[in-house]
């Protein structure tokens, strides 16, 4: 496990330390959106967008020390590839709240109760995935953290159907708020896939180090 390749190696801690100040800010950007969600106040989703500057820095960070040597080289790609796809959650999270912003108020009032139920998922995906990445780190067992966050991603498709079958029941008189709304829904369920892939990378990494 990552112990075995910790051992004297302070590069490795850092790239770990570092993951984990990651997965903690992207944790508190779904945080601050679903508090954005619940109150409706739009001006509340910019917080994603800071967040997602400091942990854009945090990224940089982690790249550069295992181009140094970090790690060998069988695992690197998988760790790298870990970290990438949490910035593009972080992303993700980023075009969700710019799109909330411009929502039309009356379209999303229809599917505000899902919507809002998908945010806490998200956030509650982002914290079962710290835990995930602890348990890899501390020789724990990965199938039940993995399978909880398969769930609740079905969930999140199910509400994101929910949606659909409601959204095709608005008339849309401007294109753009079609757009908006049709975005909108596209990247907050989109945050799921994107937990649930790095979940799978996380399993990647313990079969690879056994």
């Amino acid at each position: 496990m990552f112990e075995k390749l910790l051992s004297g190696g302070k590069l490795e801690k850092k790239v770990i330390d570092s993951i984990k100040v990651h997965l903690k800010i992207l944790c508190s950007a779904t945080e601050c959106f679903r508090i954005a969600i619940s109150k409706g106040e739009k001006d509340g989703a910019y917080c994603v967008a800071e967040l997602e500057r400091e942990a854009d820095s945090v990224r940089r960070e982690i790249i550069m020390t295992i181009h140094q040597g970090a790690f060998l080289p069988f695992i690197r790609p998988y760790i790298c590839r870990f970290v990438e796809i949490v910035d593009e959650a972080f992303d993700n999270l980023e075009d969700a709240a710019y799109e909330f912003r411009y929502l039309n108020d009356a379209i999303y009032k229809m599917v505000e109760s899902e919507c809002e139920k998908i945010a806490r998922i998200n956030k509650e995906m982002c914290e079962l995935l710290i835990i995930a990445f602890d348990t890899l780190i501390n020789k724990g067992d990965l199938k039940e953290k993995n399978l909880a966050l398969r769930i609740y991603e079905k969930q999140v498709d199910d509400l994101k159907f929910e949606i659909i079958e409601k959204t095709r029941t608005i008339e849309i008189k401007n294109f753009w708020d079609g757009k908006n709304i049709t975005d909108f829904i596209s990247y907050l369920t989109k945050l799921s896939d994107l937990i649930e892939d790095a979940s799978d990378y996380l399993y990647i990494i313990e079969v690879s180090l056994k």
